[in-house]
């Protein structure tokens, strides 16, 4: 990450009220304690208004899983079935996520999940870049928080939102990248593999790559 994108970030952080940054005393946190400060958080910001989507809201997703992870997966926004129920990837697209993360011999409680935005957009159209900008913080800190070793970034708005840039899809796909420093892997959202079985080989070796760098960690 170059200085300039940190001191975006950081200027994001301030203005959303977050005054406390976490990378530096997570490091001194235990699993128990990475796991409830997320939970406080998360219950912290279930009544966030910082952009539009909060009209809509059900309840926030803010994110599930292994607080002591080496991999988190981040997917653009939840859906009709997370916003009602407030946990990450549990419609069909989350059937499938854990599906393709069998297949790379992970299980779901080992990673960590979450969303460019926390709350659904309507219709699950793409979020707005003012309802990215509002959410990136809250992204940020749980990186911050957690620490994980690799990255596994679904879907384009993802991709773009996170590595900066207008490039496709398929331009993400080419290469492995970073961000704040961490290893990232970009690969197709399971709600695009439900609308295109096309994509499915693709993915697949996508999943691969990223099975590989993930072992190394372990």
């Amino acid at each position: 990450m170059s200085r300039r994108a940190l001191l975006q970030y950081l200027e994001l952080l301030k203005q959303s009220g977050i005054q406390h940054l976490y990378h530096e005393s997570a490091q001194m946190l235990t699993p128990v304690g990475k796991k409830a400060l997320l939970e406080d958080l998360a219950q912290e910001y279930s009544d966030c208004t910082n952009c539009p989507l909060a009209a809509g809201r059900i309840n926030l997703v803010y994110g599930e899983g292994n607080a002591a992870c080496t991999a988190m997966l981040i997917g653009e926004g939840p859906g009709d079935s997370e916003n009602k129920i407030g946990k990450p990837f549990v419609g069909a697209a989350g059937q499938l996520l854990d599906k393709m993360l069998a297949a790379i011999k992970i299980a779901r409680e080992d990673v960590y999940i979450t969303n460019i935005v926390k709350c659904r957009p309507p219709e699950n159209r793409n979020p707005s870049t003012q309802e990215r900008l509002a959410c990136m913080p809250y992204l940020v800190e749980q990186i911050q928080i957690i620490q994980p070793k690799i990255l596994l970034i679904m879907g384009l708005v993802a991709a773009q939102s996170l590595l900066g840039n207008t490039h496709t899809l398929g331009w993400h796909r080419q290469s492995r990248h970073e961000f704040m420093g961490i290893p990232a892997f970009v690969t197709y959202h399971p709600a695009a593999l439900l609308r295109n079985s096309n994509w499915k080989r693709p993915a697949w070796e996508d999943l691969q790559a990223f099975q590989k760098e993930y072992e190394k960690l372990l």
